[in-house]
């Protein structure tokens, strides 16, 4: 996997101590990979006769590490569920993986408080079933974290939503979590325990996206991740725009009947183009980067199968191995 500004990790800690041991980094080495960073991996490029790219990629890995295997991505190991999640994740928070399953939001819609990979918030009620969820099935792990707030949180899970829309935004300073609650809080999100109830309670979407693809006769592991993207952030396909895609899929040349990514770059178009007029093109920027399997969402640039392991194998081989 190359390792790029935005990621997070023990080898974006190693590659920091690499390069503060030969005095191109003065940064912290805190696993951060930021603009420092990057300017660092540079240096370290031209003086190596490499592409000064700023990214870690393979070459530069071997250059660096000879010895160590290049790093693999923190998800492409995980079920195809939890990929989806993870790059839909990533969209909605701005945040690579495993930070995106911590993604955290004051109460700039009033809402609250947002957490998760999907925003699960407060004033919806969609955040304290994951947390009760937690609470009750890993009380050990969040007393880990919560420590002498533990009591205050089991309490306030259950309390009146006024209460606890109160409790949210008395923690907030402009819209942005106090400490330690907001250290708290993330650290909760880079659980295992509490990623796989995100999981668990983004089930229901991961099946539609499953059943969206045999809509469209779609078989590929990135068609399920476009469907989950979708269903996420808009809900579903109406039945008008299915009708136009399909008269689109109609009117494919015959060599490009059965191309995947043809199919997906309609659908994505199409979708986008039924959305708030003030968000088609950040819809279609989107979507089309889930069907080329690559772009640049919101400044952040992804490679579906480098990143998150989303190939445009069938998604069915990768179902039947998660059970």
């Amino acid at each position: 996997m190359t390792v790029r500004s935005g990621m997070s990790g023990d080898a974006v800690c190693k590659i920091e101590q690499f390069l503060a041991n030969l005095k191109l980094y003065r940064g912290p080495i805190d696993g951060s990979f930021g603009g420092g960073v990057e300017a660092a991996v540079k240096t370290y490029q031209n003086q190596q006769g490499l592409a000064p790219s700023g990214t870690v990629d393979p070459p530069t890995w071997a250059r660096m590490f000879p010895s160590d295997p290049p790093p693999v991505s923190a998800v492409a190991c995980c079920t195809l569920a939890e990929r989806c999640l993870a790059l839909t994740g990533s969209f909605e928070t701005g945040k690579y993986p495993p930070d995106c399953f911590c993604g955290l939001t004051g109460d700039f819609d009033q809402m609250g408080l947002s957490f998760g990979a999907l925003q699960w918030n407060v004033g919806q009620g969609t955040l304290q079933p994951l947390l009760m969820q937690m609470f009750d099935q890993h009380a050990d792990v969040a007393r880990n974290i919560f420590h002498e707030h533990f009591d205050t949180v089991t309490a306030l899970r259950t309390a009146p939503l006024p209460d606890q829309l109160a409790f949210t935004r008395s923690v907030q300073t402009r819209g942005l979590l106090q400490e330690p609650w907001q250290g708290m809080l993330i650290a909760l999100g880079r659980t295992a325990e509490f990623q796989a109830i995100q999981c668990d309670h983004a089930g229901k979407i991961f099946q539609q996206a499953v059943q969206m693809c045999g809509d469209y006769g779609l078989v590929s592991e990135r068609a399920a991740a476009l469907m989950f993207d979708i269903a996420t952030q808009g809900g579903s396909i109406p039945n008008i725009i299915r009708a136009q895609i399909m008269a689109d899929f109609a009117q494919l040349p015959a060599a490009c009947a059965n191309d995947e990514v043809a199919k997906m770059c309609i659908v994505a178009n199409r979708r986008a183009a039924a959305s708030n007029p003030k968000f088609v093109d950040d819809v279609r920027i989107r979507k089309l980067a889930v069907a080329h399997g690559i772009g640049t969402v919101h400044g952040i640039f992804y490679d579906l199968e480098d990143m998150f392991g989303l190939t445009l194998n069938p998604f069915a081989k990768a179902l039947a191995a998660s059970q």
